[in-house]
């Protein structure tokens, strides 16, 4: 990620998964952070960065 623009874009996808409360996306180091008030499965949320048009590396 390169700019708000696109963490706008990831932040928006993983926020469509159920349970999520909230997506913090450090542009600068590509870290995102993810609070849900229930389990997430990692591949949802790997499903919704591609969706954005980004690999999550892990």
């Amino acid at each position: 990620m390169t700019c708000q623009h696109c963490a706008a874009s990831v932040s928006e996808e993983i926020s469509e998964l159920a349970g999520v409360s909230g997506v913090d996306v450090d542009v600068a180091s590509g870290e995102v952070v993810v609070t849900s008030d229930q389990d997430i499965d990692a591949a949802a949320i790997a499903s919704a960065v591609t969706e954005a048009g980004y690999t999550l590396v892990s």
